[in-house]
């Protein structure tokens, strides 16, 4: 990205490193400021509002010129003495009421935006690279803040009574590097995009994606889909992460922007030193602009180079994390059986107890089951029962036998949850580290870090291995004696769909794991076979808990309940 600004779907991209505005004639000057001041113009003119008309008879000639001009002389002059510049400006400030009601939109329309800053780490004239980000963040919002007061003031003659400090200028800023990798020649052009270094976030940072839910399921394209792929190599950035023990560039374009910064959330950002010089397991290519005006959600197996490529193309209907974060998360799970790992579509806590007993959990289910509700109902009772608890996984984990003992990791350090089901007040709680997507809407979720890196990619010996049965009432918490009667359940993965996905009422879905194990189920059959008679060798708890997150009216009392029985058969 070259441009000052970069205007997409609903978001505004600012380029410190083009242009960094440090007083209010260099913004009412910029070309960003013009940009959005000619589309706001557009939008009223496109409503033929009486704001519009008004500004059409007082200007002469072009409106957004003449406001700009106008504007500038409003910080430095009383606007007696602007009046007496031209008469347009005089015309112009016959109406203060219609004045300051465009005005007030045109601020309301920039707020609107998700707002983003970019700066890119080599030297430039404009640029901002010796300053600290977070400053410059800070003074750019003061900036807008102080210029848009001081036009209103001069024009309504008084000053205002009640200060707002919002945050007017971005929600949230990253810093980019060239950083050289092993990329296979096929490849070449994704050694232009510029790699994510760092993010900073202005919370509560609220998006407001166009899709709610997700549909279907990962297919496996035989081609791969990037080979030589021609792009706009301006519009896209790289977010490596660290999933689990693997290393993703995650491609993403710039129009879905909110959905590449939210990864910052859900999966820790990598350092410079671990992914310089370095060949990537997972390439993923998010918002694709190619020939298909049908969405194409798909994946392939690079054998000669043993890189896992996901590919979504460029589509409205990808405007929703879930595409971002299941994609990322099928790609690790392809590797993990590939491996000899199963891959688990769950959560998995670590409890300490006040009595000093310690054992390692994981809940198996799949989307609206009843995982996240689960941790969050063993948050509530923490107080009485625990001493300490930590969130290994809250989507996806994976099984491993270390020397012969299985152990489970995870992949994220945060969670994507249905706001939905939360207690009421933890999301203000957690207000100053999350990520909103659509608070309004049914399905509305945050996004929150929950983990460190370090605690989610240690073993963890496995005590107790259940299912989230969400569709039935009946005993909370059943084991089984065998084998043979725990894996048809887990196999079939049954439960009242939550609205998470376009799935509705009772569905099954194999080994509760659309993503990877369906892809690969004759590999996940053997290895099925293998952990959970390993499980029975090694009398690990095996069975399933009732949360009852599907059956209506049991949504909160159902999670905390069968909390509760599990905390009490573990310390009796």
């Amino acid at each position: 990205m070259n441009q000052e600004i970069f205007i997409g779907r609903n978001s505004a991209i600012l380029n410190f490193s083009t242009k960094y505005c440090d007083t209010s004639e260099n913004l009412l000057s910029s070309l960003a400021f013009k940009k959005v001041l000619s589309k706001y113009i557009y939008l009223i003119n496109t409503k033929n509002t009486s704001i519009y008309q008004f500004l059409k008879k007082s200007c002469e000639d072009d409106i957004s010129e003449t406001l700009v001009k106008f504007f500038k002389l409003l910080i430095v002059l009383d606007k007696s003495e602007v009046s007496k510049l031209n008469p347009v400006y005089a015309n112009l400030l016959l109406n203060e009421t219609i004045l300051f009601e465009f005005i007030e939109g045109l601020y309301s329309y920039w707020r609107k935006f998700e707002r983003y800053a970019i700066i890119r780490n080599k030297n430039t004239s404009l640029g901002l690279q010796n300053i600290n980000f977070i400053d410059s963040m800070n003074s750019f919002t003061n900036l807008i803040l102080k210029t848009y007061r001081l036009v209103e003031q001069n024009i309504l003659g008084e000053n205002h009574r009640v200060y707002r400090q919002l945050n007017a200028g971005v929600n949230a800023g990253l810093i980019l590097n060239n950083a050289p990798w092993k990329c296979p020649k096929e490849y070449s052009f994704l050694e232009r995009i510029p790699f994510t270094e760092s993010i900073v976030l202005q919370p509560p940072f609220i998006t407001y994606p166009r899709k709610n839910t997700r549909k279907g399921i990962f297919c496996e394209n035989r081609e791969n889909p990037i080979e030589n792929l021609t792009l706009n190599l301006d519009n896209w950035i790289c977010f490596p992460a660290k999933v689990g023990e693997l290393l993703a560039f995650v491609y993403f374009d710039m129009n879905f922007m909110a959905q590449g910064v939210t990864l910052c959330n859900l999966f820790e950002l990598a350092k410079k030193e671990e992914y310089l010089n370095k060949k990537p397991d997972i390439i993923y290519m998010y918002g694709v602009k190619d020939f298909h005006t049908e969405m194409r959600t798909e994946f392939f197996k690079d054998l000669q180079n043993d890189i896992m490529i996901g590919y979504v193309n460029f589509n409205e209907g990808i405007d929703y994390f879930g595409y971002m974060k299941k994609m990322i998360l099928t790609l690790h799970n392809l590797k993990m059986i590939d491996a000899g790992y199963l891959p688990v579509h769950g959560a998995m806590v670590n409890l300490t107890f006040k009595n000093g007993l310690e054992k390692n959990v994981i809940i198996m289910g799949d989307s609206g089951a009843g995982k996240s509700e689960s941790l969050e109902a063993f948050r509530k009772l923490s107080e009485s029962y625990i001493k300490e608890m930590k969130i290994i996984f809250d989507d996806m984990g994976v099984l491993k036998l270390d020397e012969n003992t299985l152990t489970a990791s995870g992949t994220e350090i945060g969670a994507f949850i249905r706001l939905d089901d939360l207690d009421i007040g933890y999301p203000y709680k957690e207000i100053d580290r999350s990520i909103f997507m659509n608070p309004d809407k049914i399905n509305s979720r945050i996004v929150i870090p929950i983990s460190t890196h370090s605690d989610i990619i240690k073993k963890y010996k496995v005590d107790m291995f259940l299912y989230a049965n969400n569709y039935e009432d009946g005993e909370v918490l059943e084991f089984f004696n065998s084998s043979s009667i725990a894996k048809p359940i887990f196999i079939q993965g049954a439960r009242n769909a939550k609205g998470t996905t376009n799935e509705i009422g009772k569905v099954t879905s194999y080994f509760a794991n659309p993503f990877g194990p369906l892809q690969r189920k004759n590999e996940t059959d053997i290895l099925i076979n293998k952990y959970f008679e390993k499980m029975f060798e090694d009398k690990i708890l095996v069975g399933q808990i009732r949360t009852c997150l599907g059956i209506h009216g049991l949504e909160k009392e159902g999670p905390e309940k069968a909390a509760k029985k599990l905390f009490e058969f573990i310390i009796k």
